[in-house]
């Protein structure tokens, strides 16, 4: 009798475990804007993502083969893995930050990359097969509403955006949105442990040698450069891509693609609390707005 207890516990567990998974990803996913925020100012961008790859390879392959995670096993393995890495962390995360850093507005950076759950949605059905229901589209449309809301007073009035930063934010918001897919449909089978330390390494292969041939490497230890490059690695780069792998595993890829409208409204909140940003109106509109959207998309069967 005692037994099956134990496992009813576990399993129940689990379950809330599953269920807090969407809300610590997007917590977790909402620090990176506050992190660039904090190092950009002293670091190279792609320098500094250069050196975060590289510490969460040395730290976490040790971790998997101490536990025994299984490494992929064929070279095609290997090869979708680091495809992954190079989609969803080499090309999204490095084209943001270098944009950012060569003068393109965060806000306009902000509204590209809010685009992807809506290309998710239009592509899952060509690459998976999956259907998107008029109900998630609905979310995805109301989500992506509510976001646009919180960017707009960050937009104010653009002329003469830089057409190339224009050119590469939408090119790695395509990244990801790719990315996204391209795990889902091969690395389902993957030890997530293992699996995580094969994308960096890919992510580094395209970034590093950018990083050389572009900047400066200057990556100052000072007190924010070290905070924010150990939250990047243990929090953001290994906590938050642990749980984008298993929501990517466990679900809809529209779906979990929809969290991302929570971001912009997490940020601002967090950027109100830690610098003292001011909120607008309609930008607490827009987190409400966002955030039905997302329970919208989240929920939909049909």
């Amino acid at each position: 009798m005692v037994k099956p207890a134990r496992t009813d516990s576990a399993r129940s567990q689990q379950d809330m475990l599953a269920q807090l998974a969407p809300a610590m990803f997007v917590l977790i996913w909402s620090t990176g804007f506050i992190m660039a925020r904090l190092v950009t100012p002293y670091a190279d961008p792609l320098s500094f993502l250069a050196l975060r790859y590289l510490l969460v390879i040395a730290l976490l392959a040790p971790v998997a083969w101490w536990f025994g995670a299984q490494w992929p096993a064929t070279a095609r393995d290997w090869r979708d893995g680091l495809i992954a890495g190079v989609l969803l962390h080499g090309i999204y995360l490095g084209g943001v930050f270098w944009a950012v850093d060569n003068g393109l507005p965060a806000g306009i950076a902000a509204l590209i990359v809010g685009l992807q759950p809506l290309a998710t949605a239009l592509l899952v059905g060509l690459t998976l097969g999956e259907r998107v229901s008029p109900l998630r589209w609905l979310g995805i449309i109301i989500g992506f509403a509510g976001a646009l809301l919180v960017i707009l007073p960050r937009l104010g009035v653009q002329t003469g955006l830089p057409p190339t930063q224009v050119g590469i934010v939408l090119v790695s918001m395509l990244a990801i949105t790719l990315g996204t897919i391209w795990q889902k449909r091969t690395g389902g089978a993957q030890d997530v442990r293992t699996n995580t330390v094969v994308h960096f390494i890919g992510a580094t292969l395209v970034t590093l040698p950018v990083a050389l041939l572009l900047e400066d490497n200057r990556v100052p230890m000072v007190p924010d450069v070290i905070f924010g490059l150990a939250w990047s690695v243990l929090v953001m780069s290994i906590g938050g891509i642990f749980l984008l792998l298993a929501l990517i595993r466990r679900g809809a890829v529209a779906g979990v693609a929809a969290l991302l409208y929570l971001v912009p409204p997490c940020s601002a909140l967090m950027a109100w609390l830690l610098f003292g940003e001011t909120l607008a109106p309609v930008q607490i509109a827009g987190m409400a707005l966002a955030a039905c959207g997302v329970a919208i998309a989240s929920r939909a069967r049909w």
